[in-house]
């Protein structure tokens, strides 16, 4: 196209990029690809503004980001190419989704006048990852990279927070074009009304054994705050869903426990027997009920109250007696308003964190290696702020159930059960927070899908800790084999390198436990 006088002319690649700063971006996430280099090439004027951490394959780049997003709650971005790097990043779109993390993958893509024509790596982004995600397009015009992006961060942010995915030709990232960015973008929630938060005060008040159930994304420090204020003030049970323990002080007098995997049969007992359940933010999937099983359908028998940020959420599986389509921040400050009722359950509360308490002690094991009792010792001296990380396995249980969390944004885990989770999440804990102890769990098994990026963490200085926790199988699958289809062990071993040694080889410290004992 021909030169237009303006100040404002710009490559896409460099809009792309001006829009990031704008929209406060400091940190991204990448494995380079031919199909971006323009955008790679504006990255170099911005070096000063913008980290840039090279990964070592797709899946650490999104997992990587979406930890950046569960732990600030803006947008985690990552970078990657075309076709075999946009399924590698896959992953880490479906956590985002599964998880309620806001996350922006930009993808690489084939130049515009090659599409249709299955040319090299080329996928249709809007069909892959249409399910999958919040939003999903292609930017065909780079006058329009300002209108896309900042679309994105309002729907990866806005409602029930998510992931989206934006698809840059080549050619697109080369065209040049005058683009104002506009101001940078504010996410939008959903208030209580007034009506309906007189309505739930009087099914409170009216209780006689409520149960609260927090989870779910679009959390902050805040509304974790308020939440212990209103749990304070009318003395309830909290118990938190699946991976998400840190939205409350886990030694906090009304802290009940964990419902998810492994859960607690004493707090299994009062979720059956609760009168008043206030489903706050969580997604009442497969996990947080027990397979479906939980609650009766499709009117569960305990009163329930629903707040969700997604207004889809309400009503998706189970009917509620009452519907709240509201941000958890902004639920959890009107809640802080309501006067406090009388509190017959008080007594009730006390023994569910008593109970919560026992089951978190750890107990005698046999073998050389007490893992419940690393746990806990990691728990009464790691510093409160430290943040604990880990992916999927057995090995997991351990962590939710031995570890008490302290303090909001000290737990990254998948909720979407992906393995591979905890080196990657490990890595942008120790970049996002140098400061902090960094402690990422992981299973022989799941260590081994990402465990190459404890080369990133080296390469940008983080201090994370990685514990391998290496029983020689994929021990989740084992369970299930023996149990459903038992001495019959197929396909479930794994032969294993010495992981101490590739720490090492790394330039890492590397040390392997093998008596309780030597762990501290």
């Amino acid at each position: 196209m021909p030169d237009v006088p303006s100040s404002n002319l710009r490559t896409g690649g460099q809009i792309i990029v001006d829009c990031l700063r704008l929209h406060g971006v400091n940190t991204v996430f990448c494995v380079p690809g031919e199909s971006y280099l323009a955008t790679l090439d504006a990255f170099y004027d911005v070096q000063e503004e913008i980290k840039l951490v090279v990964c070592r394959q797709e899946g650490g780049v999104s997992n990587m980001a979406e930890a950046w997003g569960k732990m600030t709650g803006k947008p985690g971005i990552g970078f990657v190419t075309r076709g075999p790097g946009a399924t590698n990043a896959s992953i880490g779109i479906h956590t985002a989704q599964q998880d309620s993390t806001p996350l922006i993958l930009f993808i690489g893509q084939i130049a515009r006048d090659m599409s249709e024509r299955e040319a090299f790596q080329e996928v249709d982004y809007r069909r892959m990852f249409g399910e999958m995600t919040k939003w999903v397009a292609q930017i065909e015009n780079a006058a329009r990279i300002p209108e896309m992006i900042s679309r994105a961060f309002h729907v990866a942010t806005s409602g029930r927070p998510g992931p989206v995915v934006l698809a840059l030709p080549e050619d697109m990232q080369t065209e040049r074009a005058v683009a104002d960015a506009g101001r940078s973008c504010r996410a939008t929630q959903a208030y209580p009304g007034n009506s309906d938060m007189e309505v739930f005060r009087k099914m409170l008040a009216d209780a006689r054994k409520p149960l609260v159930l927090a989870g779910g994304g679009g959390w902050t420090q805040k509304a974790c705050n308020d939440l212990t204020t209103f749990a304070e003030a009318n003395t309830l049970p909290v118990a938190t869903a699946f991976r998400r323990q840190d939205l409350m002080d886990n030694r906090h007098p009304c802290f009940a426990g964990v419902v998810g995997l492994g859960i607690n049969p004493k707090l299994k007992n009062r979720l059956d027997d609760t009168d008043l359940l206030i489903v706050l933010g969580t997604q009442l999937g497969e996990i947080v009920s027990g397979g479906y099983t939980y609650f009766t359908f499709p009117k569960p028998k305990q009163t329930m109250v629903h707040i969700a940020a997604g207004v889809d959420e309400i009503d998706k599986v189970y009917q509620a007696d009452l519907g709240i389509n509201a941000g958890m921040a902004e639920f959890c400050a009107a809640a802080t308003d309501l006067p406090p009722v009388d509190t017959p359950w008080s007594g009730e509360t006390k023994a569910a964190h008593e109970d919560y308490v026992a089951f978190s002690t750890p107990a005698e094991m046999p073998g050389n290696v007490n893992y419940s009792e690393i746990i806990s010792w990691l728990s009464d001296n790691l510093p409160e702020d430290a943040i604990i990380t880990n992916g999927a396995g057995n090995y997991t249980v351990w962590v939710h159930r031995f570890f008490r969390y302290k303090q909001y944004g000290t737990q990254l885990a998948p909720q979407s059960g992906a393995m591979g989770y905890g080196v990657p999440s490990g890595v942008a804990a120790g970049i996002r927070h140098p400061d902090r102890v960094v402690v990422s769990f992981n299973g022989d098994g799941c260590f081994q899908m990402n465990g190459l990026e404890i080369g990133t963490a080296v390469q940008y200085g983080t201090k994370t800790i990685f514990i391998v926790v290496n029983n020689g199988m994929y021990g989740t699958i084992r369970m299930h084999q023996e149990t459903h289809y038992p001495k019959r062990k197929s396909g479930t071993d794994l032969y294993n390198p010495d992981f101490a040694a590739l720490a090492r080889s790394y330039g890492a410290i590397g040390e392997t436990v093998t008596n309780t004992s030597d762990f501290a």
